[in-house]
């Protein structure tokens, strides 16, 4: 039996009991240790760490995603906070991508040599992804647009308003992941909360707690449907946490 590969990061997913029967463990690879959390069915990587915050644009993606890769996962689900581009994307609701845009110096696992690879968010994982959410009775939208940028810092509003003519949600991490997950030949899908809005795109913003609030709704429906999907899809059908 193959474990699901997940990767999470803002989205606190250790509040609701994901770590519930994991072990922990350090995984070495060519491009550096990354801390796993694994059992026969799921192998869950923190995205940001744990005792110590990693930012998006230090973020060891090459290692977290080979450390998968040498584990034997035989998929990967990312779990990503994002904001909004657009103002009927709203705060609260969870998207499924179908594609993404990354031109800030995307990451590779290739440094001695010309790899040219084809970038895709895998459309079985998202459509299982789907199935599920719909089997939950939970709204998820089943297709959007992700913008990556690096980070840490947030965007300008002049930067919001044009990506906005092209993407719909925007974070600093996905691209990076789905990237990799191609390069090793690893099927890689992603589910999004949208948390708040980009700079400028509202007059009047969400509230802090109003955003914290909207997260933790969707934390507690992304888990369900993380859960579900690992219960449903995964070899022999066993409680997965």
């Amino acid at each position: 039996m193959k474990p699901v590969g997940i990767i999470s990061g803002t989205v606190p997913l250790h509040e609701e009991n994901i770590f519930q029967n994991l072990k922990k463990t350090v995984v070495k690879t060519e491009f550096g240790s990354t801390l796993v959390f694994l059992s026969e069915m799921v192998a869950f990587i923190p995205r940001h760490g744990m005792d110590t915050l990693i930012p998006p644009h230090m973020i060891n993606h090459q290692a977290n995603l080979k450390a998968l890769q040498d584990i034997g996962v035989k998929e990967i689900i990312g779990v990503n906070s994002t904001g909004s581009l657009k103002k009927e994307v709203k705060p609260g609701m969870i998207i499924i991508p179908d594609d993404y845009i990354s031109t800030f110096g995307t990451p590779t696992i290739f440094h001695n040599s010309a790899v040219h690879i084809i970038p895709v968010l895998d459309e079985e994982i998202r459509r299982r992804l789907i199935h599920t959410a719909e089997k939950l009775g939970i709204n998820v939208r089943e297709s959007g647009i992700y913008w990556q940028t690096t980070g840490p810092r947030l965007e300008t509003k002049a930067e919001i308003r044009m990506m906005s003519q092209f993407a719909d949600i925007i974070g600093m991490t996905m691209a990076s992941e789905a990237t990799i997950a191609a390069e090793l030949e690893l099927p890689y899908a992603a589910i999004c909360s949208v948390d708040n809005y980009g700079h400028g795109l509202v007059e009047k913003p969400p509230t802090l707690e109003e955003i914290r609030k909207g997260a933790r709704r969707n934390t507690h429906n992304m888990l369900e449907i993380v859960k579900r999907y690992v219960n449903e899809f995964s070899s022999g059908g066993k409680t997965a946490m």
